[in-house]
């Protein structure tokens, strides 16, 4: 009251539909119009208008009007009690305002009276306030939609107005309002409404669906712009491979709005944990990095130059790019954070470290373009540029806010690892720089010496065969040489007198030198039983960049192989090796990542990176002979048959090979020069003779695979001169004779030699037609390129999917661009996918030749039975995540055991068979294996009847005959199959919802996978299941009597038959085999001069295990 007389009250509404105004009391209004008061039942805040009486000159009485709500929420039921008075004929109004998510200010309830004749009388009228069903009731079947309603204001107000304006509309007539008032209703949440009663029947059906969903409450997730990147670190080894990261856009709607205003006045803040090895080696190395759905640099452009300073470029609006430098170049080994904030036109950059801060600010007149949902953002390398040669620790991205420096929440977390990385490459220091001094000594003292002697016949044999030059007056302190004793000792024990050659070349020499002797070692005969002694050598091996000895270290630690398990040295070793480009470590890392086990976080992308990195290599290394490669075959322990047939140069198999081939046998000399050029079936890798098996069937059997073969060396010049004349030549006569590979060699010849891409793509459409792979992915590399002829400019998405079609038919090249594709998800046929992604990827890193190298290896030392040398390289090769070595390892521990647990600290059966049928390619007979661990329980694993029975349920789906026995006779014992299983197996419940039922259709399912032409336990089974259908059919009949007579009666004749021939013919038993699977039952024949009854007959049912 005060205040309204010092000098009325503003209005603070902004509602454009009313005009409130400043109201000025008279200068009487204390003396007057305190005792006509009413106080308000409103709510009285700053923006309160009108709720005091407005005095005209000269008048007792002034109208007003007031609110009061017992219950003030949004509700069918609330009632509002309207206290007013008029000085004159007057129309009261009432309107209720809703604001929710999409739309403000909506009227949604209206009401309206006249008042003539209670003039200058306070009066009070009760009004119930209905609003629309949407905004007061919860979803049903019938309101499908219901709002979220933010606030609701109910409005009041009194006009004098006549009769005859009653129906004008109320914003005009609310200009002239005489008294106003308003108060706030609470809105009440979706699922605290009630449900309404729509006063009709549903059906049946309807009704009972919802009453299944009625009490669902949907969670909606928290939503940050706040986006952890990167969490576990990531070893990046300099190459053309990165994370990916794709944003989408927000769900909640206010982010979302934010984010597309900043499009042209970006507001993020990027932090990026970096252990830097080493400067960008030339041009730029990619840190972080956005490409857009055009396959363009855009904002922002983050990357490492060779003196080490940060550049980084920014797309603008108007459509051109401007970069910036930093004026501080980044530390080397030493773990620091570099931020980036991006706010409109301006740059700030800062990297914190141990005793580390710098900053960097930069302004520019223009503000960049910036859009993080069109395109992916790249952690490291890529197909545009390679990436640094570092470690990644967390990366934290802000997408909407610019923080400071102390702001940024993005701590390391495994503070251990990361200590354990700056100690392994400090303790590397030394040991380089040891081999680096010593080899700098011996070769001056060479020098010293030589100038010395005189030159003479006698002392350059001295120099040629005699004792090499060694340093053994050390300049090295005591303690330095006995921590290190045993490297100098090899020191001490190689020559350096070789040409001048480079300082990091020796390095690496001496590190593979010292692998090569611990390999050895660990391969002889009782070779584990020294792992402790040669980890020193390991680790020094791996010290000098030999990282072959960082990856024997990182699985020794993980397994437990002759040492107790240490998972943080595993993590340490696998890193350093990753880093270091060994492909095993590479596939190590890729693998724990896709399967999230052994503590490493389930992260796709991340999996992808390492992935694509050995993909990528596999296709380089294919075209290279030289190397320690073969090829990758799938050859199971189990497996006789194929153990059978590897072979060595003095093997049967390869001897009667060659001899075929030299009588002039194709196929003979198409599988010698196979054998020898890829080095498979157990024949060491020889591309040399290979190709003189070539050339030998190109010119005798006129064979057009041969023909092809010799032509693509002589192209290429593997193994051989280059001789372009002849290989053409020998390309149009094998594609006269219709081999499709070789009409597509003629288009690749077009292409790459005589650049006629009319003719090269004449040829490939020809062989694409015949079914050849290789064509389908050339058509697609020129619709990329863009030089189809006929089409101008590239068409990205005929490309890919020619790509896809050259992926389906096994094409390398074209796999990894669709794996690419996917992890992108730039192309609009391949939406994005990171689980396929990876998939395709570690199909095609699985193909690598030193990956084929170890397995090989593994094999021929279990042919050997080298034991320990088996087991070592089978463990090196399961734990890159190929699946045939994994089952073949958990083969090795169950034929071994006393091998397995003397060296393995891990349960090497469960871990490897786990691992098996975790795979996409999976062998029946792990799942198999796995069910009968879930079923009897295996050491300390508990038993798992679910499990089990899922287990039997995927072999069966694999085509095992075992899968549906195991699960006929889990029935048989009483328990019940779930309905999933049933329904993975596609057996319709409907049909078979007896026991017998389902029997029966499991015992045919076993029968029809197995081999129809013999017996088997399946149809033994069968038949034993219908018998006992049948004798229950009988017991339940009169017949059983006559039928029993007169079966027992045939029964006794046939026996007293039996007898008699018998001395004459073979007897067949049935038992069981215990070089079989379980399951498997074999005919043993038993010799016809045997005592039958020296021979007991046991019959009993079928078991699962056989």
């Amino acid at each position: 009251w005060q205040k309204c007389c010092a000098g009325g009250w503003p209005s603070e509404l902004s509602n454009p539909q009313y005009s409130w105004q400043c109201i000025k009391p008279d200068a009487d209004c204390r003396a007057e119009g305190k005792e006509n008061f009413v106080p308000s039942f409103g709510k009285e805040t700053l923006r309160t208008t009108a709720v005091t009486p407005q005095f005209e000159q000269n008048m007792d009485y002034v109208d007003f009007i007031h609110l009061n709500i017992l219950e003030k929420k949004v509700l069918n039921s609330s009632e509002v009690s309207v206290q007013y008075l008029c000085s004159k004929p007057c129309i009261i109004n009432l309107e209720a305002v809703a604001s929710s998510e999409f739309r403000t200010g909506v009227p949604v309830y209206r009401r309206r009276w006249k008042d003539e004749k209670n003039l200058y009388v306070s009066r009070t009228r009760q009004v119930h306030l209905k609003f629309p069903s949407i905004m007061v009731y919860r979803d049903d079947y019938i309101i499908r939609n219901s709002i979220i309603v933010h606030s609701v204001i109910l409005y009041a107000w009194i006009s004098h107005k006549s009769v005859s304006s009653y129906d004008v509309e109320q914003n005009e007539d609310y200009q002239d309002a005489v008294a106003k008032n308003y108060t706030f209703l609470e809105a009440v949440p979706p699922f605290e409404r009630p449900y309404k009663d729509h006063k009709v029947c549903l059906q049946w059906g309807t009704d009972y669906l919802w009453i299944l969903q009625a009490n669902r409450i949907p969670q909606c997730p928290h939503e940050s712009d706040g986006v952890q990147f990167l969490k576990f670190i990531y070893a990046s080894s300099g190459e053309k491979t990165g994370i990916v990261k794709k944003f989408e856009q927000f769900e909640n709607r206010e982010l979302e709005t934010v984010r597309r205003h900043q499009i042209d006045y970006p507001m993020f803040t990027v932090s990026i944990w970096l252990y830097l090895l080493h400067h960008c080696e030339k041009d730029l190395c990619g840190i972080l990095y956005f490409i857009d759905l055009k396959e363009m640099y855009s904002t922002p452009a983050v990357f490492l130059n060779e003196e080490g300073y940060v550049h980084i470029q920014m797309h603008l609006m108007r459509g051109d790019d401007l970069a910036v430098k930093t004026s501080f170049s980044l530390p080397l080994k030493q773990w620091f954070r570099l931020d980036l904030s991006f706010k409109g036109g301006q740059i700030e950059v800062s990297s914190v470290g141990k005793n580390l801060k710098r900053h960097h600010h930069q302004s520019f007149t223009e503000d960049f373009y910036y859009d993080d949902t069109a395109g992916y953002f790249v952690l490291g390398g890529s197909g545009y540029v390679n990436g640094i040669e570092a470690f990644f620790g967390p990366v934290k991205y802000y997408r909407l806010n610019v923080l400071e420096t102390e702001q940024i929440s993005n701590p390391l977390h495994d503070k251990e690892t990361v200590e354990q990385i700056e100690l392994y490459y400090e303790r590397c220091m030394d040991i380089q720089e040891i081999v680096y001094e010593y080899r700098y000594t011996v070769r001056q003292g060479e020098k010293a010496r030589r100038s010395c002697d005189y030159e003479n016949y006698y002392l350059e044999l001295i120099h040629k065969y005699g004792e090499k030059s060694k340093c053994d007056a050390f300049m090295w302190g005591k303690e330095l040489r006995e921590k290190y004793h045993i490297l100098f000792k090899l020191l001490q024990e190689m020559d350096f007198s070789a040409p001048d050659e480079d300082e990091s070349d020796t390095v690496l020499e001496v590190g593979r030198r010292i692998f090569e002797k611990v390999a050895k070692g660990l391969s002889s005969a009782d070779g584990l039983s020294n792992m402790g002694s040669s980890l020193p050598l390991l680790v020094d091996s791996s010290c000098c960049g030999y990282h072959k000895a960082s990856y024997f270290l990182a699985v020794i630690f993980e397994t437990g192989l002759g040492v107790s398990v240490d998972h943080k040295k595993g993590l340490l070793y696998s890193l350093v090796g990753a880093q270091g480009n060994e492909r095993l470590a590479v596939m190590n890392l890729g693998y724990k990542h896709y399967q999230g086990i052994n503590n490493y976080p389930l992260d796709l992308e991340l999996s992808y990176a390492y992935y694509s990195n050995i993909a990528i290599k596999t296709s380089l290394d294919q075209h290279t002979i030289k190397g320690e490669q073969a090829f990758v075959e799938t050859i199971r322990l189990m497996d006789d048959e194929l153990l059978k047939a590897q072979t060595k140069e003095n093997g049967d198999v390869f001897m009667w090979l060659k001899h075929e081939a030299t009588r002039g046998n194709a196929a003979a000399q198409q599988r010698l020069a196979q054998m020898l050029f890829w080095g498979q079936q157990g024949v060491a890798k020889n591309p040399e003779a290979a190709i003189e098996w070539y050339a030998k069937g190109a010119i005798e059997t006129e064979d057009p695979v041969l023909i092809y073969d010799y032509a693509i060396v002589l192209f290429k010049g593997q193994g051989v001169k280059k001789n372009t004349k002849l290989a053409l030549e020998l390309m149009k006569k094998a594609a006269a004779k219709g081999l499709p590979q070789a009409v597509n060699g003629l288009g690749w010849y077009y292409h790459n030699f005589k650049r006629d891409y009319r003719k090269a793509a004449k040829h490939w459409l020809i062989a694409e037609e015949l079914g050849n792979p290789d064509a389908s992915y050339n058509l697609g590399v020129l619709y990329l390129d863009g030089i189809y002829p006929g089409i101008p400019g590239r068409n990205q998405t005929v490309a890919a999917r020619y790509f896809y079609k050259a992926a389906q038919g096994g094409h390398i090249e074209g796999t990894l661009r669709c794996s690419l594709y996917y992890i992108t998800g730039n192309m609009e046929d391949f939406p994005r996918d990171p689980e396929k992604a990876v998939i395709w990827a570690k199909h095609i890193a699985e193909k690598n030749g030193y990956l084929g190298h170890v397995i090989r290896k593994a094999l021929n030392a279990y042919l050997e039975l080298s034991w320990h040398e088996a087991l070592l390289h089978y463990v090196l090769a399961a734990e890159t995540g190929i699946e045939v070595s994994q089952s073949n390892l958990a083969h090795i521990c169950e034929e071994r055991p006393d091998l397995a647990r003397k060296y393995l600290a891990t349960d090497c059966v469960w871990r490897y068979y786990n691992f098996s049928v975790s795979q996409v390619n999976a062998p029946s007979f792990a799942y198999l294996k796995m069910g009968d661990f879930y079923y009897y329980g295996y050491q300390n694993q508990s038993k798992d009847l679910e499990l089990s029975m899922r287990m039997y349920a995927q072999a069966a789906l694999e085509g095992d005959s075992q899968g549906f026995f195991n699960l006929a006779l889990v029935i048989e014992e009483g328990n019940s199959i779930p309905s999933y299983i049933l329904d993975h197996l596609e057996i319709d419940q409907a049909l078979h919802s007896s026991n017998t039922s389902l029997l029966q259709e499991l015992y045919y399912r076993c029968w029809n996978n197995s081999n129809q032409e013999s017996i088997s336990p399946c149809s033994l089974a069968l038949l034993y299941f219908y018998m006992r259908v049948f004798w229950n059919n009988i017991l339940q009949s009169t017949l059983i009597y006559f039928m029993g007579t007169f079966f027992l009666s045939i029964l006794v004749a046939f026996a007293v038959q039996y007898f008699q021939s018998l001395s004459g013919n073979d007897l067949f038993i049935l038992i069981k085999s215990s070089k079989v699977k379980p399951g498997i039952l074999d005919l043993v024949e038993v010799p016809p001069n045997s005592n039958f009854f020296d021979t007991q007959l046991i019959f009993c049912s079928l078991r699962r295990d056989g």
